[in-house]
């Protein structure tokens, strides 16, 4: 059994695979396998990843061009797995050398975490620094921001796999099971780690460590950027399915979270209602019953108060009070920013 096991989907990946593979192998922890998961890939991807495979015993490659979406493939990967901890790897992606020390001290020091992400850089196709990727820091904020917003980046993801088998958690399924069977929603991609990640935000322990391990590669053949309406979508079905999953579990009345939701730092139009006051106030209802509100301010919670009346006038003094009280956050700012723009245009 090997501490970690990296699953590292591939179909045509042939410009930044030897980067991101050579990441994991220059790793300073040393207890690893990294599981190739071939798609049907065919601009030499896969023989490339078969090469680094006779070279190295600890790089297995395995081929599932028939695998059905993203979800599919993962949870083939998750079948294989047989390890302390599962981390991610994306094949145009790099993992910095202490990557898997960091993450591994992190989950020994704290038998109950199940989730962690991290910060990371934000590069270009060229390796050119862009930015750095805006998470949560703290464990209440992770689960508060589940039902509006993905609470860790996929990319930077490790998962203690013993809490993933006991859960029967997998991409793109509901482990929860507060809903129906007959009514379940399944995502077979695009969103299928916000919807792990947040049933996994909402039930255990999940953090973002404070150090930034991982180049995120941002090119404009990102899923993100090549499938950008879908994935919206999909991420506000999933806010709502959580929204009444939790809502169900706790027994408490059902809303709609979609004013409130900012996936890629956006607001969805309203057809001219400005006033939310009333979701905002469902949601800290809904939230108390998995953290202890009363005892401690939310920074999530909070912003979604700012956000929850679109009037520019309204929320710029709110987010400003925010602000400053709390410091600022990019992805915070491009939220307000965007919808103030947008209303100044209208």
């Amino acid at each position: 059994m090997a501490d970690f096991d990296v699953l590292l989907p591939i179909k045509n990946g042939i410009a930044y695979l030897p980067e991101a593979m050579e990441s994991i192998l220059h790793q300073s922890h040393r207890d690893w396998r990294l599981l190739i998961l071939d798609h049907g890939s065919n601009d030499g991807s896969l023989e490339l990843a078969n090469r680094y495979a006779e070279r190295d015993r600890r790089v297995v490659v395995h081929s599932f061009p028939d695998a059905v979406g993203l979800s599919a493939l993962l949870n083939l990967g998750l079948s294989l797995c047989d390890c302390n901890y599962v981390l991610r790897q994306d094949s145009d992606d790099i993992s910095l050398p202490n990557r898997m020390s960091v993450i591994a001290e992190i989950f020994r020091s704290d038998p109950e975490l199940a989730l962690a992400g991290s910060k990371g850089q934000i590069v270009n196709g060229k390796g050119n620094l862009l930015g750095e990727i805006d998470v949560p820091l703290e464990p209440y904020d992770l689960s508060a921001m589940a039902l509006f917003k993905t609470p860790v980046a996929h990319p930077t993801a490790a998962m203690r796999f013993s809490i993933i088998k006991k859960l029967g958690a997998s991409y793109g399924e509901d482990f929860i099971g507060s809903i129906a069977s007959a009514d379940r929603i399944k995502i077979p991609g695009l969103a299928e780690d916000y919807f792990l990640f947040g049933q996994l935000a909402l039930t255990t322990k999940c953090i973002n460590i404070n150090k930034n391990l991982i180049k995120y590669r941002w090119h404009d053949t990102n899923v993100s950027v090549t499938h950008q309406p879908e994935q919206l979508r999909l991420a506000l079905q999933i806010s709502r399915y959580l929204t009444k999953s939790l809502s169900l579990r706790h027994g408490v009345e059902h809303f709609d979270p979609t004013p409130l939701c900012n996936h890629a730092d956006r607001l969805c139009e309203t057809n001219g209602r400005v006033d939310f006051s009333t979701e905002y106030e469902s949601a800290r209802a809904l939230i108390s019953k998995i953290i202890p509100i009363r005892t401690a301010p939310n920074r999530e919670l909070e912003f979604r108060r700012a956000i929850s009346v679109r009037s520019i006038a309204t929320m710029a003094l709110r987010s400003l009070l925010f602000a400053k009280r709390y410091g600022i956050r990019k992805s915070e700012f491009k939220t307000v920013r965007s919808w103030m723009l947008r209303g100044l245009q209208h």
